[in-house]
């Protein structure tokens, strides 16, 4: 009988060392795919940003630049997310906020290219965009503006956990805005581009 329960308890003890690496291994690999992304079919992470999408107010008149907001997708957002914000920085520049669209529908998971500049963009239906106030006067996307050097601007869309910002306007600025983004945000995810 001793040696029985011997043989049990050893053939349990296995087992258990067996599965236990496939146990743990398991809940990173969902984890993981259950990441929040986010990326641009425009550039990849890190990559250069093509001119289309830098902005027209430099002084310049290279018609590639056309001062157009990149398409951007995420996926594996919090399920408690209500609504979405985008919040785009220049990081060599102070981080200088170029960009603020909030008020993006929670059944949205990309924007298109060239989110059109005014305040209630028709795409997405419901999304707000704060004005821009620096080399261009302008609701929503302003495109890179250093030609002498090359900078990165970093792309943050958070999930938040309300349907809209009712405590910002058509006034508010840019950093107003991103400090109620920031107040409001379940969970983030960035990209980076150069130009």
């Amino acid at each position: 009988m001793r040696a029985t329960r011997i043989v049990f308890c050893a053939l349990f003890a296995l087992g258990a060392a067996c599965l236990s690496p496939a146990a743990s291994a398991s809940p990173a690999a969902s984890a993981g795919q259950n990441a929040f992304t986010l990326s641009s079919g425009a550039f990849a992470d890190g990559g250069l940003m093509p001119k289309v999408h830098e902005c027209t107010s430099g002084g310049g008149h290279d018609p590639a630049k056309k001062n157009e907001s990149p398409p951007l997708a995420w996926s594996g957002a919090p399920a408690a997310a209500k609504s979405y914000a985008i919040v785009m920085r220049d990081l060599d520049n102070a981080n200088l906020i170029h960009w603020v669209i909030y008020d993006i529908p929670a059944t949205t998971a990309s924007l298109p290219q060239n989110v059109q500049h005014v305040y209630r963009p028709p795409v997405p239906a419901g999304s707000r965009q704060v004005y821009y106030r620096g080399s261009a006067s302008l609701y929503g996307y302003q495109g890179p503006c250093s030609p002498s050097t090359v900078n990165t601007y970093e792309f943050v869309v958070h999930a938040l956990d309300q349907t809209s910002l009712t405590g910002l306007n058509s006034g508010s600025s840019t950093q107003a805005a991103a400090r109620a983004i920031t107040a409001a945000s379940i969970g983030s995810a960035r990209i980076t581009g150069e130009s």
